[in-house]
């Protein structure tokens, strides 16, 4: 039996950033295992990752009104209809309570997908994949479910897989991984880079970046330069590969961070943007890393001091691993598939969808 496919609302482009994109891509794959398909209505730039898409079984619809407009609305409710979708995933930054009321009446199950919490939520379905900001802070429907924290942190299956494998910490020389997300918006991996080169401590660092990063060209030329001392990870199953190696690694906050922390890496976290502080600040209090401060005001000799002293304590960094590993453990998709299912009855009732199938 065809079951009914779910529409995926996200952007992906240099102004919106690309975390929304793939935390989406995450939960689509989770979705494929109850066998729904992923209509994704989207603008994406570049347009090579439209063929990332559709080799993981996904459909893409292309998207060019204003994010969050009131055609943008009219437009979503058309293809989720044209598509037979009964239930829309929104991730976008631009939309307010209007958008979402209007998907609402619409009859559609919506589920958004919100860090910011910045909005009136409808009914339905809000999640935080991040962990913050928390429940108080949001303003919602009294019938809408909240999932929000680490419990439903969206992690990539191949750093899942990476979670066994790194039960303790290395026993080799110093390994460093600079990850600062998807879209990394202050550009600052090749300086961070730059200065742990510097330091004589660290026998590795390892970059983990997507390939459309506007420095790459260079972090190549320095790959090749030392290229016995600093590699670079474009892809997912490299990044898991290489994130069983490392002693400790610089983040942003942002989804990175609490897949990391499944697998036990201690972290510095440099926050690149307002919106992370929340989840950054309760990765500190939960003991599992450590906030270096705001983009802006960091400086070199900061980091290469702060990674300095926490490869001098390796009381620190086991405490760090212990605490990250208790606080996510990775299974954030199957408990949002899970619960898109269990929302979803009322729907599959009227068009005879049988739960089983």
């Amino acid at each position: 039996m065809t079951r009914s496919p779910v529409l995926f609302r996200v952007d992906a482009d240099p102004a919106n950033g690309y975390g929304s994109f793939y935390r989406c891509l995450v939960f689509a794959a989770a979705l494929q295992r109850r066998r729904r398909t992923a209509w994704f209505l989207a603008n994406i730039e570049p347009n090579h990752l439209v063929m990332g898409l559709k080799k993981g079984g996904n459909e893409w619809i292309a998207q060019n009104l204003v994010p969050g407009s009131k055609q943008d609305a009219e437009n979503t409710i058309a293809q989720a209809r044209a598509k037979g979708c009964l239930a829309v995933v929104i991730d976008l930054p631009q939309a307010e309570t209007a958008y979402f009321e209007a998907l609402d009446k619409a009859g559609i199950l919506v589920i958004c997908i919100d860090h910011r919490a910045r909005a009136k939520f409808p009914k339905g379905m809000i999640v935080n994949p991040l962990a913050g900001p928390s429940r108080v802070d949001y303003s919602h429907h009294p019938k809408a479910q909240l999932l929000l924290g680490e419990r439903y942190a969206i992690v990539r299956p191949e750093l899942r897989r990476a979670r066994p494998l790194r039960a303790q910490e290395p026993v080799t020389d110093f390994r460093i991984m600079v990850a600062l997300g998807d879209h990394d918006k202050n550009r600052q991996t090749v300086g961070i880079v730059k200065t742990l080169l510097s330091s004589t401590r660290l026998a590795k660092i390892d970059v983990a970046i997507r390939n459309w990063h506007p420095d790459l060209q260079e972090l190549e030329d320095l790959a090749v330069e030392h290229k016995d001392r600093l590699g670079i990870a474009l892809e997912s199953a490299d990044v898991g590969h290489r994130i069983i190696r490392c002693h400790l690694a610089i983040t942003s906050g942002d989804q990175w961070s609490l897949e990391f922390a499944m697998v036990g890496v201690p972290q510095l976290i440099l926050v690149q943007d307002e919106e992370y502080w929340p989840c950054a600040k309760r990765l500190e209090e939960e003991g599992v890393a450590s906030i270096l401060g705001s983009a802006e005001t960091i400086s070199p000799n900061t980091i290469k001091g702060a990674v300095a002293d926490l490869l001098a304590n390796p009381q620190e960094r086991q405490s760090m691993t212990r605490c990250g590993r208790n606080l996510v453990d990775g299974r954030g998709p199957d408990r949002l598939v899970l619960a898109l299912e269990v929302m979803l009855q009322p729907w599959l009732k009227t068009v005879g969808e049988s739960v089983a199938a």
